[in-house]
């Protein structure tokens, strides 16, 4: 289950009301109970007010009204949704700009000025180019739903990626990377990663990408990914 799942099911089980454990709650996601605990401390910084309490006959407590309310956009939905207009903007087919910029420009201020913070340094490694007419994307498939949380937490907390890779010949391989960068040649997206055993950047098309998960202890420093290069192939990219 990947993490967006993971938040929707934990809050429609604390929205049926009463309490609930984290062990039941672990036990319902397939996840650890350090996952839960993460994945509830993130539905707080989404807006949900989560009480808890301790000792026997204790656990996690929803407070219905605030999830009435709804919660206010987090960092990767704002990121999703930015990036989104960048690149419709590249690919010259964005006819309310101004709109969409002025939009996003007010989402932003919502944000707390530390999520701002992180939302600008995803921004900063992120690339949009242009494709080359003669790259074949006849088998360009769905990307993972929960790449871009997973890329957001390893990106901003210096954590390394793990995930399934399948090539273009249809060969999956298990590769671990520091997530460095975003590429986005629409309409293929790619993530930039620095491979520690090759020594060097690698490209992963995002739609080939399965089961990514931060791997905690990993940390990592970051490194300027040569986007003044303007990597635009229409060659497979070295994996």
């Amino acid at each position: 289950m990947n993490i967006r799942s993971r938040h929707d099911s934990i809050l429609r089980s604390l929205r049926r009301g009463g309490m609930a454990t984290v062990d039941d709650l672990a036990r319902q996601v397939g996840a650890s109970r350090r996952t839960v605990l993460r994945d509830i401390g993130a539905l707080r910084e989404e807006g949900y007010l989560i009480n808890t309490e301790a000792g026997r006959g204790g656990g996690v407590q929803l407070d219905l009204q605030s999830a009435q309310k709804g919660a206010p956009l987090s960092v990767p939905e704002v990121f999703a949704l930015l990036i989104s207009v960048t690149t419709m903007q590249a690919a010259g087919n964005l006819p309310f700009a101004t709109l969409a910029d002025s939009g996003l420009a007010k989402i932003e201020r919502s944000l707390p000025r530390d999520r701002v913070r992180d939302l600008r340094r995803l921004l900063a490694g992120l690339h949009v180019g242009k494709l080359s007419p003669q790259q074949d994307v006849s088998d360009i498939g769905i990307i993972d739903p929960g790449l871009l949380p997973a890329f957001e937490r390893g990106f901003l907390d210096r954590l390394n990626l793990r995930f399934r890779y399948r090539d273009a010949r249809g060969h999956e391989t298990s590769r671990q990377v520091e997530p460095q960068a975003m590429l986005i040649l629409p309409p293929l997206w790619y993530l930039v990663g620095w491979d520690p055993e090759r020594g060097d950047f690698r490209h992963f098309r995002m739609d080939r990408i399965g089961e990514p998960e931060t791997v905690e202890g990993t940390v990592f420093r970051p490194r300027h990914v040569p986007f003044e290069d303007d990597v635009c192939p229409y060659d497979e990219l070295p994996t």
